[in-house]
């Protein structure tokens, strides 16, 4: 299956509450005799009601639904206007070049239960998959559980792990990886690291002691800091999000679980809102199913059914 395929599949829930809510305001505001005249009321009252329950947010929805009311044209179809738009927030966060440093080294945070660990494998074994020599580090010394689980999905990926006892420094074990990565000439660190936002000093204090050790081992690690959103927790996740980048200086996300939600509109809901590039998304359990993110194919699988 190709990965437009394995996105659209991933997307189906979302996919159908679309169809089903959206069809009848599409078939009725593209019908030739209402090509003729601007987007009326009801019509963008009925739009903003669908891109509302499909989670893309308040503000984006009343950017988009704004952006199409005047961008109407005689002719033009209401469908296209509310992709182009959609494809214009998610397009306006591109990723920043990555820097040339080897080890390559990616931070990864977000609070627990939303999938970072399972992210973490399957994104080491991504960048396997392209060629590249990961290498993870378990920084996470305070849930022992978090670490075998970690421990599992690097075999799975079949990729090395540097992991100390539990309890043991966190910064002491990304200082082991930096090293390990050097001397193994691993060219990508993934650390994991705790997910305990709740003692936001704590945590603060903690990824300062890591960029800092990390940074010293590597120039300008860390490259990357990767937050991991659970995208069935919609809106909610949101406020997750700007507490971590405050505190963690994230510079790309990673949206988790969107086959298991309707509101795959979570996306552009995070972008408009967090000003984030989203880096990668996950669309089911497997080892594959870690998928970058591509805003153009993310906006037409969304939109694939019957349209």
């Amino acid at each position: 299956m190709g990965l437009f395929d394995r996105l659209r599949q991933g997307l189906q829930r979302t996919t159908q509450q679309l169809v089903e809510k959206f069809e009848d305001v599409v078939l009725r505001a593209d019908s030739a005799e209402a090509r003729l005249r601007d987007v009326d009321a009801e019509t963008a009252e009925a739009l903003e009601e669908v891109l509302l329950m499909a989670d893309v947010g308040v503000a984006a929805t009343g950017e988009i639904v704004g952006a199409v009311s005047r961008r109407r044209r005689r002719g033009e179809s209401l469908r296209d206007l509310v992709k182009q738009e959609m494809l214009r927030v998610l397009e306006a966060t591109t990723p920043m070049a990555a820097p040339s440093a080897t080890p390559h080294v990616m931070l990864i945070v977000g609070v627990n239960g939303v999938g970072k660990t399972t992210t973490i494998g399957k994104l080491a074994n991504q960048l396997k998959r392209e060629g590249r020599t990961p290498l993870i580090c378990a920084a996470d010394t305070f849930r022992a559980a978090a670490v075998d689980q970690l421990q599992v999905w690097a075999d799975r990926a079949n990729v090395d792990m540097v992991r100390a006892r539990e309890g043991s420094d966190p910064a002491a074990v990304v200082f082991d990886a930096m090293t390990a990565a050097k001397t193994r000439r691993r060219d990508v660190v993934l650390v994991d690291t705790a997910g305990r936002l709740h003692t936001r000093a704590n945590l603060m204090n903690e990824l300062d002691k890591i960029r800092r050790v990390a940074s010293r081992e590597v120039p300008g690690a860390p490259h990357e800091v990767l937050l991991v959103l659970d995208a069935t927790v919609g809106q909610n996740g949101l406020a997750q999000a700007r507490e971590f980048t405050n505190v963690a200086g994230v510079t790309g996300i990673v949206l988790t679980k969107l086959d298991g939600t309707a509101k795959g509109g979570i996306a552009v809901a995070i972008a408009h809102e967090l000003r984030l590039p989203i880096r990668y998304i996950g669309v089911g359990e497997g080892v594959d199913d870690l998928l970058p993110f591509a805003p153009q194919e993310y906006v037409d699988a969304i939109f694939q059914e019957k349209w």
